[in-house]
């Protein structure tokens, strides 16, 4: 994961940034963060050090997290069909109360970065809230605030 996040980075993320894009992604470090560190207990220094090595100092300004209790969850990927399941899905409901308590933690450690939305909500309410919230993050940024 860390190395192709790397590549990510360097060849695709550090470039666009430079040329003025917005980048967004669907997981970055946090998630390496909570599934290797805490749900996964590899030591923080040791995740902290392979999270430098794929991204170096940078982080994302805004970061989305989508809450959900781990059995409404379960109850949401038990509707689909087992072939479109990955190997993360069939980790034990410990595994995820692990990482759902993780994120969290994270995101009351970093409040000005991390924003928790809950999951159980519709789509569209979701990316509404998400395009909002983005919409002013840019106002206030370009303001300097």
């Amino acid at each position: 994961f860390a190395a192709s996040r790397a590549q990510l980075v360097r060849q695709t993320i550090l470039p666009a940034l430079e040329a003025g894009a917005i980048v967004i992604s669907d997981r970055f470090l946090d998630s390496t963060t909570v599934y290797q560190g805490i749900a996964r207990r590899i030591p923080e220094k040791i995740v902290a050090l392979i999270n430098r090595f794929a991204a170096g100092s940078r982080l994302p300004d805004v970061t989305f997290l989508l809450d959900m209790d781990p059995d409404a969850a379960h109850k949401r990927l038990s509707g689909r069909p087992a072939k479109k399941r990955d190997r993360m899905e069939e980790q034990p409901p410990e595994f995820y109360e692990a990482v759902r308590r993780g994120y969290l933690e994270l995101a009351s450690a970093c409040p000005d970065r991390i924003r928790v939305l809950d999951a159980t909500r519709s789509e569209e309410e979701i990316a509404s809230e998400i395009h909002t919230h983005l919409r002013l993050h840019a106002i206030f940024k370009r303001i300097g605030l």
